[in-house]
């Protein structure tokens, strides 16, 4: 914008740059397909400046607060600031100001995951009459670790992406502890220190774990010798490498800098012939010090990870036991983790919780806990709150719902004891929120541009002297009567078009199933097929909804893909000279269809892309009310969505 480039050319220039480095600046290729020409001198102008600024700052904090603490006034050292929220102040240095001067900072991390977790808590007292806190979940519970070992961690604290859903089954954890090095060891700074293989073939009793002396053997014994935390990096120097305590502190302080500007090199000579001079080899000495040095492209603290473990730990439990409790508490928690709200309801389905669509008169602003239609039901159901209606207010939301009493029978009463504007209703009614009323979303729109708005009554049953001025000057009431309209039923492909738009979701179809025929005439396995030992090694089509794209800093340039059917999902592999090739495809498509050849280990399963094809297009087709939904490969699963009459017209 500093450059005089509109929105329109920003936007499109920004949707070929994945993340930043100082490798990211675009090139004429890439300007050029995205449809812009990389001679215009406005576009390389802005390109090339915007390449010098990177490595700047970004913005203001890293973290949500912290404190800095001085002897004096603060105020005296340097200037305090207010920030754009009430009572927030900050001050513009950095943490690496800070700790030149001396002065002692404490940050304070925030994490969605404590709000989801007591919010869970909260819903499980309630609703099933348990008490929980941090402290008293049940520790140990084999169906936890069972669960995880399946990967089947979406939505759990840390062990949801595709990294560690990888790691899960290959580590397959079986106490506390596992979990600790979980967390530690899918990090930049193990997979750059070559630490992940040793470990897991140690682990699996592929390799032995060896110590070439006692004193290492004490530091590194819990880890099966390969150093996986900052602390053990810190004491290997000083038993093995004659380093002070100071110096080692100086070492974790050069662990700790990331992107490349570290100090960490400095240490090696000292290291290396520290270890070398106390009788250890070379090589050795050698390879220790590349796995430490790894630790500057970010380490962990034994005690941070442990930390977190016990999230990870508590999180998968009460997804293990009170899956519905943990959906509607992640809902009620976003934006949090890698996953929208429509896979976390998709998961939460297939572990056979009932989830409901808003509706007036059930949801609340948040998500809520309520009596599953069937009796026999494990679990309760989720009502989906109303902060799922995009563009709705929580002052809005709370005025509907503290006026609803025993409920609205009406879009008028509930118009008239509300107070909120047509607008409100307009958008509620395309969230489909009133078939508690007998309307769908186009009967419902409908209604609400009847509302007469002096009298919050329909235009129907409206009299002269309540028209507007223009029409009371009629001498019959006759004008006012609006005949029956017959509406075009909305099909079921355009409700969920309307339902993803409204509420990022839809409980009545997933998107690709509409389309399966089509797919399966192509040669498109479902997710489902797609898990067939026979397949295994062999190429297939998959195709899916785009649900996460990622580019870790540490998998050289490697792009992973999921994607999600009817059916379940699918991980790709997308290597750099195909993502070269398909590189607008890759990062801006909506629906993808990749053929690959299938790799398997165990519980993990990805498709490794030869060939990508953008299916956006055929998304379309559902707002323009021609898709019909096709027959799919699998057979409903209990708690799952099936068509009825009673849920369209």
């Amino acid at each position: 914008k500093a450059m005089g480039l509109t929105e329109d050319v920003t936007a499109t220039m920004a949707s070929t740059v994945w993340g930043w480095s100082r490798n990211g600046a675009l090139t004429d290729k890439q300007i050029s397909e995205a449809g812009l020409d990389p001679h215009n001198p406005a576009i390389r102008q802005a390109i090339d400046l915007a390449a010098e600024m990177l490595g700047f700052p970004r913005h203001l904090s890293q973290h949500v607060g912290g404190f800095v603490l001085t002897r004096e006034r603060l105020d005296e050292t340097v200037p305090i600031l207010n920030g754009a929220m009430k009572d927030r102040t900050f001050i513009e240095w950095d943490k690496d100001d800070i700790d030149a001067l001396g002065i002692l900072k404490v940050d304070v991390l925030a994490l969605g995951m404590l709000t989801a977790i007591r919010k869970a808590f909260d819903l499980i007292a309630h609703h099933h009459g348990r008490a929980l806190t941090l402290a008293n979940v049940p520790q140990d519970d084999p169906l936890v670790y069972d669960m995880l070992c399946k990967a089947d961690s979406i939505g759990v604290f840390q062990v949801e992406s595709r990294a560690q859903m990888s790691m899960l089954p290959r580590l397959h954890p079986r106490k506390f502890y596992d979990l600790v090095i979980e967390v530690a060891i899918v990090r930049p700074g193990p997979i750059q220190g070559d630490m992940v293989h040793p470990y897991l073939r140690r682990r699996s009793g592929e390799e032995k774990a060896t110590f070439p002396s006692a004193e290492l053997e004490a530091v590194l014994h819990k880890t099966l010798g390969v150093p996986l935390f900052q602390e053990q990096a810190m004491k290997i120097a000083i038993v093995a490498a004659g380093f002070t305590p100071d110096e080692a502190d100086r070492l974790r302080r050069a662990m700790a800098t990331f992107r490349h500007v570290g100090t960490i090199h400095t240490f090696r000579h000292k290291f290396i012939a520290g270890m070398v001079e106390r009788g250890y080899e070379r090589q050795f000495a050698e390879r220790c010090f590349n796995q430490i040095e790894g630790f500057g492209e970010y380490g962990f603290p034994e005690s941070h990870a442990a930390s977190f473990a016990l999230l990870v730990y508590v999180s998968a439990w009460i997804k293990c036991h009170y899956p519905d409790a943990f959906c509607a508490a992640l809902l009620n928690s976003q934006p949090m983790g890698f996953y929208a709200p429509a896979q976390l309801v998709r998961d939460a389905r297939e572990h056979g919780v009932e989830v409901r669509h808003p509706d007036i008169n059930a949801s609340d602003w948040d998500c809520t806990l309520a009596r599953a239609d069937d009796t026999a039901a494990k679990h309760c159901a989720v009502q989906i709150g109303l902060r799922l209606v995009g563009g709705l207010s929580t002052a809005h939301a709370e005025a509907i719902v503290e006026a609803r009493g025993a409920g609205y029978g009406d879009l008028a009463s509930l118009w008239k004891r509300s107070s909120v504007p047509l607008s409100v209703l307009e958008r509620l009614a395309d969230a489909d929120v009133f078939r508690s009323l007998k309307l769908d979303r186009r009967q419902a729109l409908w209604a609400v541009k009847g509302l007469d708005g002096g009298t919050g009554q329909t235009m129907a049953h409206s009299s002269v002297s309540q028209a507007a001025p223009l029409f009371a000057a009629s001498e019959s009431d006759d004008l006012f009567i609006e005949p029956a309209v017959d509406l075009l039923p909305m099909t079921l492909g355009e409700h969920v078009v309307h339902d993803y738009s409204a509420i990022s979701l839809s409980l009545k179809a997933h998107p690709c199933a509409f389309f399966r025929d089509e797919l399966k005439r192509r040669g498109i396995v479902t997710s489902a097929e797609h898990w067939n030992d026979r397949l295994t090694g062999r190429r297939v089509n998959v195709a899916g909804l785009v649900l996460v794209r990622q580019r870790p800093g540490t998998a050289k340039g490697v792009i992973f893909v999921t994607l999600e059917d009817e059916t379940g999902i699918v991980n790709c592999v997308v290597w750099p000279k195909i993502f070269e090739r398909f590189r607008r495809v890759v990062m801006t498509a909506q629906f993808l269809m990749v053929r690959g050849r299938i790799q398997r280990e165990g519980l993990v399963s990805h498709v490794v892309a030869e060939d990508i094809v953008d299916l956006s297009a055929m998304l379309r087709t559902l707002g323009e009310g021609t898709a019909t939904l096709a027959h799919t490969t699998r057979e409903p699963k209990e708690g799952s969505w099936t068509p009825k009459s009673r849920d369209f017209h």
